[in-house]
């Protein structure tokens, strides 16, 4: 049996322990005819209500487990058990044809599906296919009375193995029980991968036959820092691996040595490392990491959050508290990113061929610009509280800009001239995540004050490649000399007018292309909270000067990824600690 499989390093850690099999339960059914149609009605509502209750209890969960970011994912599962069009249809299918409840559900839950998996040019509609899927078993396992596995029951400790992980399934993840889970599909920026490294435990996706080869209470090695899994192994190899995970609990335990210090590099050189934020309460997790400011707070999930656009008074409460929490430390505030993949049901968005690039963020703000003023106005009232920043997101144009500056000038004339205390150290700047505006950086810089790069979407749209398309996400590539060498641009424009460049996408985080980053003169990193201190770690191991000539070398010397990654790897294994 084969006993070694090599998967995708989706978060840190090495874990040891039996496998839990998380597998499909049968959900299998005969179509048949009924009399009594409103019976099937009733019964089909009351499994719906059911559901709903669930899934409700899951959200609270995961917002204390995960927080309110990654809890956002089963609002869209409610919208879903709350759909009148689709339920209608389900009880006309009933009425109309006289066929059981678990027939018409899985009738018209199947049609939705395929109509949404077909849009291959929309991403967000298609993820929305996994969510009727996902919903529509919860539903049919009530009809049918049949349980659906539940990992919160885990006593003991374990490692997952599913083919995926629903949203569902890795909100119930025990972190006392739940070692690490290793899945057949997926990858780093899954649902299932952004969980684990919030749950902070060890992950490999995309393994491809995990789920073939495993049996329930095998003995696995998760080794989520190289993507190796080992099942049944060897008493060498569990040797091996205890001492690795010594190793790597014993560097944890440095990293954590380091939550109180100043991030410099070893030639002294300051940079500020920052964490991202979504709510609130996601500031334990900044304070615990010892990060020196937040450099995103993304300001949707108020909006996202909310059954009706969040008044003056709500949204001023909450920056209110962000900036108090952080006393007197940075606080980089994104105004509403919502569009793309981020949808509120009480805004009303037209439906698009492709609506990342379409009506969304800078672009709604400015064409609706009462809830835009709402927005400003209650930052400027905070701003008195803390160190605001406020950053525009979506910026194509330098017209846009000056836009959304106006209306921020109007509305801090406007609050001063009501007796309004507003802070008058306000930094406003704006995302660089559209290529337009990173080629015009040096344009943008003489009116910015500063810009922070969102490396998700301008890397997308930079190798016109989808990185939630499995079919060209090779293309998604953090360190391709492009890449890198538009952020030079930006950075470099940025300095030649005295102004500073901070990046917020993941890439900020990532190992390799931290050297890469340092070298380039990125003066803010800022990252998910867990990887503050393994980051802080590696920089005071970096010495500047020669991190520019590494960066140097990356853009003008090699031309591919895999050059890139041999430079920045030949260079790490030259590192002393």
């Amino acid at each position: 049996m084969k006993n070694h499989l090599q998967g995708i390093a989706a978060s840190d850690g090495i874990a040891i322990a039996k496998a839990y099999l998380l597998t499909e339960p049968d959900l299998s059914f005969e179509k048949r005819k009924v009399e009594d149609s409103e019976g099937e009605i009733a019964r089909l509502l009351q499994s719906f209500e059911t559901a709903k209750s669930e899934v409700s209890a899951i959200r609270d969960k995961a917002a204390v487990s995960l927080g309110e970011e990654e809890a956002q994912v089963f609002d869209a599962h409610l919208m879903v058990l709350s759909d009148p069009e689709m339920i209608g249809s389900m009880n006309s299918n009933i009425r109309d044809n006289g066929v059981n409840a678990e027939s018409a559900l899985s009738d018209v839950a199947g049609m939705f599906i395929g109509m949404f998996e077909a849009m291959e040019d929309n991403p967000y509609m298609q993820e929305r296919a996994a969510d009727i899927r996902d919903v529509t078993e919860r539903v049919l396992s009530h009809l049918l009375g049949v349980k659906i596995p539940n990992p919160s029951s885990i006593t003991e400790e374990v490692i997952v193995v599913a083919r995926d992980l629903t949203p569902s399934d890795t909100a119930q993840l025990n972190r006392d029980y739940v070692k690490g889970f290793v899945t057949d599909i997926g990858g780093r920026t899954s649902h299932s991968a952004i969980m684990a490294r919030s749950l902070e435990i060890p992950a490999i996706v995309g393994s491809k036959e995990i789920t073939q080869i495993v049996k329930d209470g095998d003995i696995i090695i998760l080794d989520g820092l190289d993507g190796d899994v080992f099942i049944n192994p060897d008493e060498e190899t569990l040797a091996a691996y205890r001492k690795k995970a010594e190793e790597f609990s014993a560097m944890q335990a440095e990293w954590h040595k380091l939550k109180n210090a100043d991030t410099v590099t070893a030639d002294g050189k300051h940079i500020e490392l920052a964490a991202n934020i979504g709510t609130p309460k996601d500031l334990e997790g900044v304070i615990a990491n010892g990060a020196e400011a937040v450099g995103l707070y993304r300001t949707e999930f108020l909006y996202m959050d909310s059954s009706d656009f969040p008044t003056e008074d709500e949204q001023f409460d909450a920056y209110k508290a962000v900036l108090e929490g952080m006393e007197g430390k940075p606080v980089v505030v994104r105004t509403m990113d919502i569009g793309g993949d981020k949808e509120l049901p009480y805004l009303e968005l037209p439906k698009e061929m492709n609506p990342f690039l379409g009506y969304r963020a800078i672009r709604i703000c400015l064409a609706e610009p009462e809830m835009f003023r709402t927005q400003l106005r209650a930052l400027l009232r905070a701003s008195v509280y803390g160190k605001l920043r406020i950053m525009f997101p979506m910026i194509s144009t330098l017209n846009e800009f000056r836009a959304a500056k106006a209306m921020l000038d109007e509305e801090k004339a406007n609050l001063l001239a009501d007796g309004v205390e507003v802070a008058d150290d306000i930094q406003v700047g704006i995302m660089i995540e559209i290529p337009a505006a990173a080629v015009l950086a040096h344009q943008f810089a003489k009116e910015v004050d500063f810009f922070s790069i969102g490396t998700n979407d301008l890397i997308q749209y930079t190798m016109a490649a989808d990185r939630m398309n499995q079919q060209v996400s090779y293309l998604y590539q953090p360190y391709n000399p492009a890449i890198l060498t538009l952020i030079k641009h930006v950075i470099d424009a940025s300095h030649a007018e005295g102004k500073w460049t901070g990046m917020c996408g993941e890439m900020a985080g990532d190992q390799t292309a931290v050297p890469l980053l340092v070298g380039l003169g990125l003066d803010e990193f800022s990252m998910s909270a867990s990887s503050v201190l393994k980051t802080r770690s590696l920089m005071k191991r970096l010495d500047s000067k020669e991190m520019e000539k590494l960066a140097d070398k990356a853009i003008n010397e090699c031309t591919t990824v895999e050059e890139v990654i041999a430079l920045v790897e030949e260079m790490k294994a030259k590192l002393v600690d």
